[in-house]
């Protein structure tokens, strides 16, 4: 008989927790929520006050007698399920369903997974947090009714096993939105002029680049204003007239909160939002190390909190001072968002004596890789910053204004560790020579450059989190499976790195968007973020915000039902004949996106998939080039008479004759 049970979600919970205590202590899985509503129907009483109707989870019968036995054999029953809103709900289901009374003080929480987190957290037991169970309840109930009451609407327009959601929609709202600026964006001409100077002292050349004239800017838009500015500056003399010798600081990023570890494990490692989550849960949970046994190497990875505990400041103090030396180490705290649930530290090393190449033998190269992401960071986030030496020339040439900057690293802080990295292209600043006022420099060449404006580029997934971080819809846990769950959908997929509304996708959001505008749209999605903010810190009562909720949007729902009613999708018409009856086929949308169908269904149920070509002709044999898709859904491209005729395959769209000429 265990004189103390401890649940926990996962085994790999578990097993890092049991080297923490004593023999007569038990630890086991609940193996995530073991209660939940119902999948075949919405599952929440409407005429009751919203009360949700759980059911034990398929599945889960013999778990829940073995957690029962387990918990009636224990003295003492502790629930240290995950230190959030979905760790608080699953306590309190595992409560109801062993009968413990929700003011006992059973629920014990921890950030990190050490063994003096652990015991203290033992030690300090507090009741279910309500609150907090009671946010999560809002979030489960909300989305269930949008989910159940809006994607019939799809069912009977579009097609059947579809969904709608809250925050899903909004996320596939964004990225079609994005696509249709791309596709009306009309590129605007400019051009750029750069002289290329000598510095006759020191031999050195550099470039500057025209940026005005009479000290007014000057934007250049055709070939004509190009011709008409070098024939005036032909035979101009380029003479320095302002130096400006600076210091520019350059401060090292916080610690990771769960958006911007996913964005930089983008960027950086090129994981998805959902690989980085299942490393990171698995860092955290536990891995096995030679002569340590079972350790959680990160604290709590769902957080958008950047706080630090004082212990590992103290630790990285000594990390840093003693490796890198005293310069290096600077005490900084950072400013976390107002509306963060700051309960969390930032993600960090547990262990910030176990190195990433300490322990790499006992990691996975994925695990490996995410481990020392998160520890650099952390580091570098105590480090002083980087100084650089700036030098910004101003030069005229017969009164048009041409500028040169450069900076030179004086002190890399830092930098040395970790640099945070970035979606947008950075311009790279060399070192230019240390000139001097009403010194005339050597004109060596003048390049003009013409280019055109850009769109705006498509999301990928780390600047998409960061677009819903920004407009506050969703909160750390739930960028993940949102954008896994529009993958799987087929409303958008993966090009390279780029996310791209799918046909279904567009069909699916224009239908949401012209009949549910209230639901579907940013500033709601982000309103009622701040209301789950509000139930959890006891401000707010969740039935009545979902009452409040619910009136306006049935009635809604019952408007757009009842005008969609005898409204029909216009199907688009292929030129491609029905070989059985003849009818023109029609384009459908299915579960992998368009296919062919005989309008005459269901007298004739011809189905053929949906080749789409390019304008561009197979560069081997002449012939039409189709856009294919693996299993996987990446695009390529392959020759209509491939295998008989030609065999031209590629990942890669073949190149117009004048590109080629570039």
């Amino acid at each position: 008989m265990a004189d103390k049970l401890i649940i926990v979600e996962s085994p790999a919970k578990a097993n890092t927790i049991k080297k923490f205590l004593g023999g007569s202590t038990k630890v086991v899985a609940s193996m995530g929520h073991i209660r939940d509503l119902p999948k075949s129907k919405l599952g929440v009483n409407i005429e009751n006050n919203f009360e949700p109707e759980y059911i034990n989870i398929r599945g889960k019968g013999n778990l829940i007698k073995s957690l029962k036995k387990d918990a009636k054999a224990a003295k003492k029953v502790f629930l240290a399920t995950d230190p959030d809103r979905e760790g608080e709900a699953i306590a309190w289901h595992l409560a109801h369903i062993l009968d413990i009374p929700e003011d006992s003080k059973t629920r014990v929480t921890f950030n990190e997974i050490t063994k003096s987190a652990v015991k203290k957290a033992i030690k300090e037991p507090r009741q279910i947090d309500l609150n907090l169970v009671d946010a999560q309840q809002a979030r489960r109930v909300l989305d269930r009714i949008v989910g159940y009451k809006m994607s019939p609407v799809l069912w009977k327009k579009v097609r059947k096993g579809l969904s709608a959601g809250r925050v899903q929609s909004v996320a596939v709202k964004l990225i079609v939105d994005r696509e249709t600026e791309i596709e009306n964006f009309i590129p605007e001409e400019y051009w750029n002029i750069i002289a290329t100077l000598l510095d006759k002292k020191s031999k050195k050349t550099f470039e500057a680049k025209l940026v005005g004239k009479d000290d007014k800017k000057l934007e250049i838009h055709s070939q004509e204003e190009v011709n008409s500015i070098l024939k005036n500056i032909e035979k101009a003399k380029f003479i320095v007239e302002d130096v400006k010798k600076g210091e520019r600081k350059r401060n090292p990023a916080p610690p990771f909160t769960t958006s911007t570890m996913q964005q930089e494990a983008s960027r950086k490692l090129n994981f998805s939002l959902k690989k980085t989550m299942s490393v990171a849960q698995m860092l955290y949970e536990g891995i096995k190390i030679p002569e340590k046994g079972t350790v959680g190497l990160i604290t709590y990875m769902r957080t958008d909190s950047t706080r630090i505990s004082e212990e590992a400041r103290a630790k990285a103090k000594e990390v840093i001072e003693n490796k890198y030396g005293e310069d290096y180490y600077e005490n900084r705290y950072y400013k976390t968002k107002a509306d963060a649930q700051d309960a969390h530290e930032g993600i960090r090393p547990t262990y910030i004596e176990i190195t990433p190449d300490e322990i790499k033998s006992s990691l996975t190269n994925d695990q490996y890789k995410l481990y020392k992401l998160i520890y650099n960071r952390f580091l570098a986030s105590q480090m002083k910053s980087a100084i650089f030496d700036t030098l910004a020339v101003t030069i005229n040439a017969n009164n048009y204004n041409f500028k040169a900057n450069g900076q030179a690293i004086k002190f890399k802080g830092f930098m040395t560790l970790y640099v945070e990295g970035t979606d947008e292209k950075e311009d790279e600043i060399g070192q230019i020579p240390l000139v001097e006022v009403k010194q005339e420099l050597k004109k060596e060449k003048i390049d003009s450059k013409q280019s055109f404006t850009e769109p705006p580029p498509r999301y990928t997934e780390a600047s998409l989190v960061k677009a819903l971080e920004e407009k506050e819809i969703g909160r750390p846990s739930t960028y993940s499976p949102t954008i896994t769950t529009i993958l799987a959908r087929h409303y958008i997929e993966k090009d390279a790195k780029q996310l791209v509304p799918t046909e279904l996708g567009k069909v699916v959001n224009k239908l949401l968007t012209e009949n549910f505008s209230d639901v579907i749209n940013v500033e709601f999605t982000a309103k009622i973020e701040n209301e789950f903010d509000e139930i959890a810190e006891g401000k707010e009562n969740w039935k009545d915000m979902i009452s409040e909720f619910y009136g306006p949007f049935q009635k809604e729902v019952e408007r757009v039902e009842k005008e969609l009613e005898h409204v029909e999708l216009e199907e688009e018409v292929s030129d491609v004949p029905c070989e059985k009856c003849g009818r023109m086929m029609v384009i459908k949308y299915g579960r992998y996106g368009k296919f062919l169908a005989c309008p005459g269904y269901p007298e004739c149920k011809n189905a053929k998939p949906y080749i789409e070509t390019i304008d561009e002709p197979c560069p081997k044999c002449g012939g039409k080039v189709q856009i294919r898709k693996t299993k996987k859904r990446r695009t390529y491209y392959i020759c209509e008479n491939n295998p008989e005729k030609c065999d031209y395959i590629s990942w890669t769209k073949p190149k117009k004759e004048e590109d080629k000429k570039d």
